[in-house]
């Protein structure tokens, strides 16, 4: 079955990555980057594949309300055989603007476009890509020494970057969880490299650090939008001794959610 994804934060390198994963697919993709000089790298994404490939300019520092994502999704939708029916937020900040802009983008936009996607019946899927340590409570199985080495990277070395992820990680969850039509999927990888892709540790990671290719990340992420049966849940994500495919489908078979003992999983 064909799809057709919006892609917000298109631009950004996971997102390149995964772009010629999705239109491998045969699916239509409509990515959404900030610049008209972006284009001329996006639309090269595009050339000698099977899918269909669209480049929307827009400034997600925009995106004001729900409306406003909803605009952003119906032009989308214009752009394709058919209308949107999963939703990729790639998109951040990256540390640029002061925390004004981080809460712009990586808090406030991302629920906007979280409300949106829950409020139009034809979407069923919205990935957000995170990252690990975005929780507010210890798992049961990270040791103390993990955990504090979480708090550190929240509390210390991205305390903006964190409240604004947490907030809109925890609104996925809620918002998917209410949802009769909308499967929120939240993939939390470590620390990002340039390495090739390769085996991975999903579901449940052993510890709160440790490495992850950009390029692993686009190919779960890949995978896990084209397996039917996933549910709303969070799924952490690191380099690991098992292969892709079989992991999500572990994942996916299992129910797994690292949600399990934060808050959020407890309303």
């Amino acid at each position: 079955m064909s799809h057709h994804v919006l892609l917000l934060g298109g631009h950004g390198k996971v997102a390149q990555l995964l772009t010629p994963l999705l239109l491998k697919r045969s699916w239509t993709v409509t990515s959404v980057i900030r610049a008209q000089e972006q284009v001329p790298t996006i639309k090269k994404l595009g050339e000698s594949q099977n899918g269909k490939l669209n480049v929307l300019v827009r400034s997600l520092e925009d995106v004001k309300s729900t409306d406003d994502a909803k605009k952003v999704i119906e032009d989308a939708g214009r752009e394709g055989e058919k209308g949107v029916d999963y939703v990729v937020w790639s998109a951040g900040a990256g540390g640029k603007g002061g925390p004004e802009r981080t809460y712009a983008i990586d808090r406030d936009a991302a629920i906007h476009f979280i409300r949106a996607a829950a409020s139009t019946p034809s979407i069923t899927k919205f990935l957000m890509v995170s990252y690990l340590a975005s929780r507010k409570a210890k798992p049961a199985w990270w040791s103390e020494e993990e955990w504090k080495a979480a708090q550190h990277v929240n509390n210390e070395v991205l305390p903006t970057y964190y409240k604004a992820k947490i907030a809109a990680d925890e609104e996925l969850y809620r918002v998917s969880r209410e949802s009769e039509t909308l499967v929120g999927i939240n993939l939390r990888p470590g620390t990002l490299t340039l390495e090739p892709a390769g085996k991975v540790e999903l579901g449940r990671t052993k510890g709160s650090g440790g490495d992850v290719s950009r390029e692993t990340v686009a190919v779960v992420a890949d995978e896990l939008l084209a397996r039917e049966g996933v549910r709303n849940g969070w799924i952490d994500l690191l380099d690991g001794a098992e292969g892709v495919r079989e992991a999500v489908e572990r994942v996916v078979r299992e129910g797994v959610d690292a949600a399990e003992g934060d808050p959020v999983y407890d309303e």
